[in-house]
């Protein structure tokens, strides 16, 4: 079953169970999804596909950030069950200990020394490990190490 088909099911089974949250977020990631299709005029592709719904908890995140500094607790809320209800069909992201761990590795393994190799470093780390860690810590980590 293709990622497509799988949050198709899961919606309906939103909708049968009154699941509000999950409902208004598969709608949306299968809009996303469908857009893309029509852009690109052909099927997507799983790692499309996962691509796009990455996209949309990025967009829910920065949504979120907004809410909590705005002290609206409810919009804050339904967000975070939005990104938990997306995230099921990501990869599962390394944990922060590993995330530094590769950022290090990389270091030593590029022989980077300075900040402005940093783009070198970035392209390294999110090629190998696509989708399963986040942009914004390994620049925050490969800034600490770096100095």
């Amino acid at each position: 079953m293709s990622v497509f088909e799988e949050i198709r099911e899961d919606l309906k089974d939103a909708m049968r169970g009154g699941d509000t949250v999950a409902r208004d977020a598969l709608r949306m990631v299968l809009a996303a999804l469908k857009n893309r299709r029509i852009e690109t005029g052909e099927d997507l592709s799983t790692e499309e596909a996962l691509r796009v719904i990455s996209q949309q908890v990025k967009s829910r995140q920065d949504s979120l950030e907004q809410y909590e500094r705005a002290d609206r607790e409810d919009l804050a809320a339904k967000e975070r069950g939005e990104i938990d209800v997306l995230r099921r069909y990501l990869p599962e992201e390394l944990s922060d200990e590993r995330t530094r761990e590769i950022v290090q590795e990389n270091i030593a393994e590029l022989g980077i020394e300075s900040k402005r190799d940093l783009g070198r470093l970035m392209k390294a780390v999110l090629a190998e490990y696509k989708g399963r860690v986040s942009g914004k810590l390994v620049q925050q980590y490969a800034n600490e190490i770096l100095g």
